[in-house]
């Protein structure tokens, strides 16, 4: 579909990239795994366990850190999917964790008493990125 901008400058807008992003809303619940299904669907079977692991870890702490197992408070996923990359976004309704104490509880191995979820992230997907706030991380994997 072409438009034309203000000044005669033709603008290709692509519709379709809209439809590449999926928001998904849900209560905080330990109950993940329909939630699990639907977010992974676009992604290859070669990399599903791994993707699932990371992603779950990645919403098992919006729902316990970020909101304090409060069912009455959401967490917000985003799934974004082009050519290259397969995203997601977690966010939750807490406070957030800043920079310096995401690095304190990253551990250096997957046993440490704290900081699993974190550290498991990092291993799963290739880019992982945080907010200003702390409350909302993304995670992304190349296709």
């Amino acid at each position: 579909m072409r438009t034309r901008e203000p000044g005669g400058r033709h603008v290709l807008l692509n519709l379709t990239k809209r439809r590449r992003w999926f928001e998904f809303i849900t209560p905080s619940t330990l109950a993940l795994q329909p939630l699990l299904e639907l977010l992974l669907q676009p992604a290859a079977n070669e990399h599903r366990e791994l993707l699932q692991l990371g992603l779950q870890e990645a919403l098992v702490n919006a729902v316990r850190h970020g909101n304090g197992n409060d069912p009455a408070k959401l967490v917000r996923i985003r799934r974004i999917h082009s050519p290259q990359w397969l995203i997601w976004q977690v966010q939750d309704q807490g406070p957030g964790l800043q920079p310096e104490q995401r690095l304190a509880l990253l551990p250096d191995e997957l046993d440490a008493i704290s900081g699993r979820g974190l550290f498991l992230m990092h291993q799963c997907f290739d880019d992982v990125r945080w907010s200003p706030r702390g409350n909302r991380v993304q995670l992304a994997k190349r296709r």
